[in-house]
């Protein structure tokens, strides 16, 4: 019998899946390939972590690759200290997404070509399927651009994925050439 990561996810985490029941019909049932099950386990550890500590409720919408990215929809009702955490739990998974071959769970970059389903992907050079390497801007690589409202308009946090330590690093602005003026 071949084990299937996402089943076995979904039974370890029952409290982030519903409904709790056949694991492949629970909402939110991973519909990625199997390189990105590393950062599933490690995105549903943290938000489990977070959700006991501080009550509330939470259950996955749907985890699909979408622009070549893990994408993790959710819902429910966290303190604002709480919703923090699990966003940042999120887009943890989501940065290391990106640099990971969604096919074997090694490095890997985006790549496009849209003669390929899907378009977009992130892969490792092996299993890159005779796709271009996206093309970004040198430095701009693994840089996240966090913004919120600000009373002057929006005020942006620039931080870039590391990921052998699987964390953010804060990023200045200028090292990279934005002018925050």
């Amino acid at each position: 019998m071949v084990r299937d990561w996402r089943i076995e996810l979904v039974k370890i985490y029952p409290d982030l899946f519903h409904p709790v029941g056949d694991p492949p019909v629970a909402q939110g049932f991973p519909d990625v390939r199997d390189g990105w099950c590393d950062l599933l386990e490690r995105a549903c550890a943290r938000i489990q972590a977070v959700v006991q500590t501080s009550g509330g409720s939470f259950n996955f919408r749907q985890i699909k690759q979408k622009w070549g990215c893990a994408q993790l929809y959710w819902e429910g009702s966290l303190s604002p200290e709480a919703d923090a955490c699990v966003q940042e739990a999120v887009a943890l998974a989501v940065a290391r997404s990106a640099c990971t071959c969604e096919i074997c769970g090694e490095p890997g970059r985006l790549y496009s070509d849209r003669a390929h389903r899907p378009p977009t992907a992130t892969r490792c050079t092996q299993h890159a399927d005779g796709r271009s390497l996206t093309v970004v801007r040198p430095g701009f690589e693994n840089i996240h651009i966090k913004s919120w409202p600000a009373s002057d308009g929006c005020m942006n946090r620039y931080h870039r994925y590391e990921r052998e330590t699987d964390c953010f690093v804060d990023v200045d602005p200028n090292s990279l050439g934005i002018d925050e003026e």
